[in-house]
């Protein structure tokens, strides 16, 4: 199975609940990127990077997209775990679900 294959559902079942925290941290650790060069990178300070990671602060869906534009990650991953993240902060009871409209190729 390759990870084009594995989904949002798949993933928390083996690891938890998904967030823009831990998406991020997992990808700039799986890449072997400091900190300080991956705030750079992806033009934010050191500071709001480690903020990102700890779920200290939420991006705005603006940023995040942003932020999946530049490193590769998966807009509609990303859009569905900053949706819960902020669902969850305001301690909703609700479960979000991305769908892309984009038609994939037969």
């Amino acid at each position: 199975m390759t990870t084009k294959e594995i989904g949002h559902k798949e993933i928390e079942h083996q690891y938890g609940e998904l967030t823009f925290a831990k998406v991020l941290k997992s990808y700039r650790l799986a890449e072997g990127i400091s900190q300080v060069n991956f705030a750079q990178q992806i033009g934010i300070s050191k500071q709001s990077l480690n903020d990102l990671e700890n779920s200290r602060k939420l991006p705005s869906l603006q940023r995040a997209i942003m932020i999946a534009d530049q490193v590769g990650i998966l807009k509609d991953l990303i859009v569905q775990v900053v949706l819960q993240d902020q669902v969850n902060k305001a301690k909703l009871k609700l479960r979000v679900s991305v769908e892309s409209t984009l038609k994939k190729a037969s």
